[in-house]
C-alpha cells in the first residue's frame, strides 16, 4: 500500500504538517481533518506509488543488463519497451512532485483557516450600438416540401 512506502516528498510534509507521514494518515481520518491535509496525503500516495513503479522498471533494467547474464537473452524490443514505461514513470513522478509542492507552497499555515477568494466582478462600460432591424423570415422555421 503506497501508505507504507516512502516517498521522496516525505520530509517537506513533515516541515509543513509537523507529525511524521503515519501520524498524518491518522489525523485524516478524523473529523477535522483540514481539506488541504486530505489532498496532500491524496497527492503523496499517487507519489509514492509512482516511485515505486520507476524503482521496479529501473530494477528489472539492471538485472536485464547485468554482465553475468547472457548475452543471448537482450532484447532490444523488451529494452525499448521498459524505457518507454520509466520514461512514462518518471514523467508521472514529476508531475506529482510538482503538484505536491505546489500545494505545500501555496497552503495556508496549519491552524489558519483559508482564506475566502474574492472574486471582482466585471463590469459592461461600453455601450452597444442600436442594432440593425432582423430580416423579416429571420428565426423562422423552413416549410418542408414534399
Amino acid at each position: 500500500m503506497s501508505r507504507d512506502k516512502a516517498s521522496t516528498m516525505d520530509a517537506e510534509l513533515q516541515k509543513v504538517f509537523g507529525p511524521p507521514v503515519p501520524e498524518l494518515y491518522e489525523a485524516a481520518a478524523g473529523p477535522d481533518a483540514s481539506p488541504a491535509l486530505a489532498r496532500a496525503l491524496e497527492l503523496r500516495s499517487f507519489l509514492a506509488l509512482t516511485e515505486e513503479q520507476v524503482a521496479r522498471v529501473r530494477d528489472r533494467v539492471h538485472t536485464d543488463m547485468d554482465p553475468d547474464r547472457d548475452m543471448g537473452d537482450l532484447s532490444a524490443d523488451k529494452l525499448h519497451a521498459d524505457a518507454q514505461w520509466l520514461e512514462a514513470a518518471l514523467d508521472a513522478r514529476d508531475s506529482y512532485r510538482v503538484a505536491l509542492g505546489e500545494l505545500l507552497r501555496t497552503m495556508p499555515p496549519p491552524g489558519q483557516p483559508a482564506r475566502p477568494v474574492r472574486m471582482a466582478q466585471l463590469r459592461t462600460t461600453a455601450t452597444l450600438p442600436p442594432s440593425a432591424p432582423a430580416p423579416q423570415r429571420a428565426g423562422a422555421a423552413r416549410a418542408h416540401r414534399p
